[in-house]
């Protein structure tokens, strides 16, 4: 199960990434292996539905099993078939890196982060970097 002081850690650790490497203001969506909102912040700045986006990031991950980063190849390869799946899980599935699984160290799925307000490869690092920060696992995709 992710905690709640997991969850924050990697809130921090990722914005303090970020802060650091002087990226765009950020939304932050933190899920649990259910889909259910476990964190959620929006930097000061953050473009509207900036917060909608980070959702959709790791709650695609979560419904699909997989980091946003294959989701995008996926799209790529089988659009019909991420467009099906977006409609099969009420629209809240964006296909592009910036939704990381979060894994123990075992491998055991404990939830999604979804950031959203630089460029997708930017996202992604602040996520990897807050996941790291919690001595846990994470799983882009790639």
């Amino acid at each position: 199960m992710l905690t709640l002081a997991q969850a924050q850690t990697i809130m921090s650790a990722a914005l303090a990434h970020a802060g650091t490497a002087g990226f765009k203001p950020l939304a932050i969506a933190i899920l649990d292996s259910r889909g259910a909102q476990k964190l959620f912040a929006a930097q000061d700045g953050t473009s509207l539905k900036r917060g909608e986006i980070a959702l959709g990031k790791a709650h695609g991950a979560v419904a699909m099993g997989l980091g946003s980063r294959a989701l995008h190849k996926v799209a790529l390869e089988r659009p019909y078939f991420v467009d099906a799946a977006t409609h099969a899980v009420g629209g809240s599935l964006v296909p592009v890196p910036g939704g990381v699984l979060i894994r123990d160290a075992s491998g055991a799925l404990l939830g999604a982060i979804g950031i959203s307000g630089d460029t997708s490869d930017n996202d992604e690092a602040a996520a990897v970097a807050g996941i790291a920060a919690a001595g846990l696992v994470s799983d882009t995709g790639a």
